[in-house]
């Protein structure tokens, strides 16, 4: 109840009407204010709201029209985007009279809306659809790879590109994409074929100079939905951070498949074999349970193997469209389940009886046919996935794994 608890971002993706979309919650804003977390998260909105598709604008019902309403009001007013009044608290049917008093904000209709109960908050999701600008059919060849560099500032994703890219342009066809910064770069030397997402983004100098956590996490959104597989660069002198962890979580969500760069190898002095395994441990230890990716040390000034980031992404890339045949999955996969089956459950036997891949999904699908399927706990199916990823090369991509009713 509370207010000013929300001061960092909540991220979350959603779905309605087979559109999907990714919906960025900021804290809440006050205009003028001493504060100095106020001021913090006054940076954070404005810079969520320069990004955004669509900003919707929370009011509260109970306590009606405030100063501070028509002051955030007047700021979003001077934005391109289109605005949506939240009128929340509509807990009961009488509230919705007090919802009129928002026209005065000059942003069009109040949606009536109780978070609490969830009612209204279809049409509230409707509107929001209907306001998003339509697809563009871009020209982009769906056969070919799209590669995300992502990071936190200062991590050395300007010094990649530039170092791939380099000055000669005319290798480098731009596509504008979909979004109104995300572009397209087309990279084909070396025997490369793909396309780098946001580019722009990363080579338009941030307007943001400080080293500001939130700023990499928004830009980085866009980049990663956009993209099939993620190059993460970390800095080996700074090794891995909370940031860079909010980022990898990022990559989880919207299941892409990853390739770990640890940038500035060249001011690591100790390059031993043991020093590397060292770095690899750290990082799949902060990374856990997912610790299936390559790692690839290199250094973007001396262009030390960026090659071979290209490469680890191809192949991920690769291993993301892998197909096993059915033959093959029963063949290896039944024989190890019956020396190691699920657990008993309340006195029950699970007897998994089958397996297969589904087709026509993002990353690769198993599903295993079982008599008991609500038995099958989480632990047995990491142990599934291990086996899976022991026997066939997924490395880099994630897999979702299904237990369904014989």
């Amino acid at each position: 109840e509370e207010a000013g608890t929300t001061r960092d971002r909540q991220y979350g993706k959603s779905e309605w009407c087979g559109r999907e979309f990714s919906i960025v919650d900021t804290g809440g804003w006050v205009v003028n204010s001493d504060d100095i977390f106020e001021e913090e998260i006054r940076k954070q909105v404005m810079l969520a709201v320069e990004e955004a598709d669509i900003i919707m604008f929370v009011v509260d019902v109970m306590n009606g029209l405030t100063d501070l309403d028509l002051q955030v009001a007047s700021i979003l007013r001077r934005f391109k985007n289109p605005v949506i009044v939240v009128a929340n608290k509509t807990d009961n049917g009488d509230l919705q009279y007090n919802a009129p008093e928002f026209y005065r904000l000059g942003l069009g209709n109040p949606y009536c809306i109780s978070a609490l109960s969830g009612s209204g908050t279809g049409d509230l999701l409707d509107a929001v659809i209907d306001k998003f600008k339509k697809e563009s059919d871009e020209s982009l060849e769906e056969d070919i790879p799209r590669f995300a560099v992502v990071g936190r500032p200062n991590a050395g994703k300007s010094s990649l590109i530039n170092a791939l890219i380099g000055e000669e342009r005319n290798i480098v066809t731009e596509i504008a994409g979909t979004t109104r910064d995300s572009i397209y770069t087309r990279y084909n030397k070396f025997g490369f074929d793909f396309y780098l997402v946001d580019t722009a983004g990363i080579r338009k100098k941030a307007k943001v100079n400080e080293d500001l956590e939130y700023y990499s996490i928004v830009r980085s959104i866009r980049s990663i939905e956009n993209a099939d597989v993620c190059i993460l660069m970390l800095d080996a002198t700074r090794g891995v951070e909370s940031q860079d962890l909010n980022i990898f979580s990022l990559i989880q969500k919207n299941s892409k498949g990853l390739v770990v760069v640890i940038n500035k190898w060249d001011l690591i002095e100790d390059k031993t074999t043991q020093v590397i395994k060292e770095y690899e441990n750290a990082i799949y230890s902060r990374f856990a349970p997912f610790v299936d990716f390559p790692i690839v040390f290199t250094s973007a000034l001396t262009k030390q193997r960026i090659l071979k980031v290209l490469e680890q992404a191809q192949e991920t890339y690769k291993n993301r469209t892998a197909k096993i045949p059915t033959s093959r999955l029963n063949e290896e996969m039944l024989p190890l389940i019956e020396a190691y089956p699920p657990p008993t459950t309340k006195g029950k036997y699970i007897k998994i009886k089958y397996v297969t891949q589904l087709p026509n999904t993002k990353v690769p699908s198993f599903v295993f046919f079982a008599n008991l399927p609500q038995y099958v706990k989480e632990p047995y199916k990491r142990f599934l996935e291990n086996k899976m990823r022991e026997k066939w090369d997924l490395k880099g991509t994630p897999i979702n794994i299904y237990i369904r009713q014989k």
